[in-house]
């Protein structure tokens, strides 16, 4: 009354069979393992950060804000591990590096050129960011000028002002 049907392979992980009805109607699906079987994924999860990665000084980054706003326009220090220096967040600022920080990915990278960013403008706010961080230099810049860099500069916010 059922026949099995092979969909197909999945490249070194399972076959996969489906036990098909007489009206085709899917009666049951089942994977079974290929006679050679995938090694092991190793975890996504990076690694934690290791005291040699980090500068003998801890983590410095000075930001320079302009256009922003009177009360935001300036020029701030701000270390890191521990929290301190001339930034009005030094805590939140490190915290939101922390957060976006990937092993292997620089956290203050440009956007991609070939991404496709929505045509908005969220002002004529600049922001320059240069020091270090995970003891690698850092000089980046940063604008409000498209979709994508809006939500850069988002994603680093009280490192960079709210706006």
């Amino acid at each position: 009354m059922s026949q099995v049907t092979r969909l197909g392979r999945f490249p070194g992980l399972t076959r996969l069979l489906v036990a098909v009805g007489s009206v085709g109607s899917v009666v049951s699906i089942a994977a079974v393992p290929t006679a050679a079987a995938a090694p092991a994924v190793p975890s996504m999860a990076p690694p934690p950060v290791r005291d040699e990665d980090r500068s003998p000084v801890g983590d410095h980054l000075v930001v320079t804000v302009r256009n922003a706003g009177a009360s935001a326009d300036g020029t701030f220090q701000v270390d890191c591990h521990p929290s301190r220096g001339t930034h009005p967040d030094a805590g939140g600022a490190c915290a939101a590096v922390d957060r976006n920080t990937r092993w292997g990915k620089d956290v203050f990278a440009p956007a991609p050129k070939d991404n496709f960013c929505t045509m908005q403008y969220g002002g004529p706010a600049t922001a320059r960011v240069t020091g270090t961080w995970a003891g690698r230099p850092v000089d980046a810049t940063f604008d409000r000028s498209d979709g994508c860099q809006i939500g850069r500069w988002d994603r680093l916010v009280p490192l960079l002002p709210e706006l």
